[in-house]
């Protein structure tokens, strides 16, 4: 007689398409309409019926998985579903996949139960599924609430805790960043700004104006407060206004439309006050909450002059460049330094938010 040696696993199939379906927020008969509407049944011959009972198998399946997905550490400890390492990192980070447009309409709100109520709204304006908005405002919430207190860098804090990969990290390192320091987001001067704009903003702000030392005192979600008691000395150069402008219009003349090189020459002054009045009240909390709005006014006077893009840019950089060769920052290495990481910062910004 033969021997035959048998074994039973209770392994885990995940449909990666029937997934993101449910993962989308698609109920069971949705997610059919839409498979059967892409032709499966005629590539694979099954009918709808057998297509209808593999979805609704699935999607059991998933909404077991969810509890776990809500903490992915408890995931990848589990016995209770077999899966292999390389699908539980794919069901992790597909889950925590959000849509660019509705992270814009929460972004800088309070994750309260009030706004998750309100969530019906932000379906309908961008076309996604209710149940998708739901997921997507939770788990900012959840990873919120995970991070916001803990000591060393946010990115690598979601990293250690989420198993996310490194370009989903970074976005909801930015999310983070901008709940803490509570931006203005909603007004009338910044709707236009989409979270990309946002993100590439805040990264160079943690990048350069958040502490970056380790320890359990520090996280890169405050800002540093020296670096932004600093930036009151700025005021000196509001003293050194005529020899700046000499120089820059010396410098810009070969370079500028000729229309915007005469709007410089008449409203240098309004310019160089205005980003020199948003360096040196930063330190107050209400006035770093309307950072955006303080950015888009200032290019409201530079659209006002009808400046191109091209010709904004060639100002900034030159603009900052002489600053920092003129005294009193060339006499002064530390107002320098402190200069140089303000404008830095806010040349990438106010350019990002140009357009």
């Amino acid at each position: 007689m033969s021997e035959v040696d048998v074994f039973i696993s209770n392994y885990t199939l995940v449909d990666p398409e029937i997934y993101e379906l449910w993962v989308d927020g698609y109920t069971a008969s949705e997610a059919v309409t839409l498979l059967n509407n892409k032709g499966l049944g005629q590539q694979t011959g099954a009918s709808v019926e057998l297509i209808a009972s593999d979805v609704l198998d699935h999607y059991r399946t998933y909404s077991l998985l969810e509890k776990l997905l809500g903490n992915p550490s408890k995931l990848q400890e589990q016995f209770l579903f077999q899966i292999d390492p390389p699908t539980r990192l794919f069901l992790i980070e597909k889950y925590y996949e959000f849509d660019d447009e509705v992270i814009r309409e929460v972004l800088g709100k309070k994750l309260s139960s009030k706004n998750r109520k309100d969530l019906d709204e932000v379906a309908e304006k961008t076309g996604k599924p209710l149940k998708s908005c739901r997921r997507q405002f939770d788990n900012v919430k959840r990873i919120f609430k995970a991070v916001e207190e803990l000591p060393g860098v946010t990115a690598e804090n979601i990293k250690t805790l989420f198993y996310l990969s490194d370009e989903l990290v970074k976005k909801y390192t930015c999310i983070v960043f901008i709940s803490c320091m509570r931006f203005e987001t909603s007004k009338k001067r910044v709707q236009r700004m989409s979270f990309n704009n946002f993100r590439i903003c805040c990264e160079a702000m943690i990048e350069n104006w958040t502490y970056n030392l380790t320890g359990t005192e520090y996280n890169d979600l405050e800002m540093d407060r020296e670096f932004l008691f600093e930036l009151r000395d700025l005021k000196v150069l509001m003293e050194k206004d005529r020899e700046h402008k000499h120089l820059l219009l010396v410098n810009l003349k070969p370079k500028l439309l000729q229309k915007n090189y005469a709007d410089l020459e008449s409203n240098f002054k309004l310019y160089n006050r205005a980003i020199l009045t948003l360096a040196t009240t930063l330190h107050r909390s209400r006035d770093m909450k309307n950072f955006f709005v303080d950015l888009s006014q200032i290019i409201d006077y530079f659209k006002q002059g009808y400046w191109s893009k091209h010709d904004f840019e060639q100002f900034l950089l030159v603009y900052g460049q002489l600053a920092g060769e003129n005294d009193p920052l060339r006499t002064n290495a530390a107002l320098k330094a402190t200069w140089e990481k303000f404008i830095k910062v806010i040349v990438k910004c106010l350019l990002i938010m140009f357009n």
